[in-house]
């Protein structure tokens, strides 16, 4: 075996959870991956070898492999091996991808970049309900509005609302492709204790002015004045409950101003 294949077995724990050994192989060699221990570059060892360190058959490491290469972790080229891919080449979005990212992510630079994505295609969505809606999604936005006021004395009942407006937002938007990629990356962010981090005293009532900011703009029908005020609500909220051991990172400049 060579020398990287051999550093790279010692990095791969012995231990694997009795049921559906697969999906822990994947689970493991992606963890892996994500953190960095095993770089772009390096070759995983032989199936033979690999598959006994697993304790699971060569059928079952093979599919494994296979796993991770759907999920465009590695490349795997006859003669040459196993390799893992550059971070540019994985599928981010992959459920087990997005959610080892996210569980890794110590610095939260994970959740910035997560945070600059979902701020960039709801504020888009937001600018297209504002553009184009009719009296019962509008009355839509208002009920999730009030659901939101109504509950906010209740932490629980309170976030649940808040998912609601947004979802409601992104489903009047008409925007499937940027509703689904926003629902997928919300959704497993909000299931994350550094997303939800740590909330000031006043967080309530600052959402609250935010979310009827973006209604209010979706009302008179100002895209412009939409997109700001999702922009701003969501890099705000983040912003405000980022966990006080990591200094949030500076924005360069306001949504819309040029450089000089």
């Amino acid at each position: 075996m060579a020398k990287d294949s051999l550093h790279t077995a010692q990095l791969i724990p012995r231990r694997l959870p009795v049921g559906r050994l697969g999906v822990s192989v994947v689970a493991e060699l992606v963890d892996l991956i994500v953190t960095g221990r095993l770089k772009e570059g390096d070759l995983l060892p032989p199936e033979g070898p690999l598959s006994e360190h697993f304790g699971v058959s060569r059928t079952v490491l093979r599919e494994s492999v296979k796993r991770l290469e759907e999920k465009g972790l590695v490349t795997v080229s006859q003669g040459r091996g196993t390799q893992v891919r550059a971070p540019g080449y994985w599928n981010m979005l992959d459920p087990v991808v997005l959610s080892a990212l996210i569980d890794n992510d110590e610095s939260l630079g994970v959740l910035d970049e997560l945070t600059v994505v979902r701020a960039s295609l709801e504020a888009a969505m937001a600018g297209a309900v504002a553009r184009s809606h009719s009296a019962d999604e509008l009355r839509r936005l208002e009920n999730a509005l009030t659901a939101m006021r109504e509950s906010e004395s209740e932490t629980d009942s309170f976030r649940q609302a808040d998912v609601i407006f947004h979802y409601a937002v992104m489903e009047i938007s008409g925007n499937r492709l940027a509703e689904n990629i926003a629902k997928h990356i919300y959704k497993r962010a909000v299931e994350s204790s550094r997303y939800q981090g740590i909330n000031p005293p006043d967080a309530v009532a600052v959402t609250l002015k935010e979310h009827a900011a973006i209604v209010k703009a979706i009302a008179r029908n100002d895209a412009a004045a939409a997109e700001e005020a999702m922009h701003s609500h969501i890099h705000g909220s983040w912003e405000r409950r980022r966990l006080p051991s990591h200094a949030p990172r500076p924005r360069d400049r306001k949504r819309g101003q040029k450089r000089q």
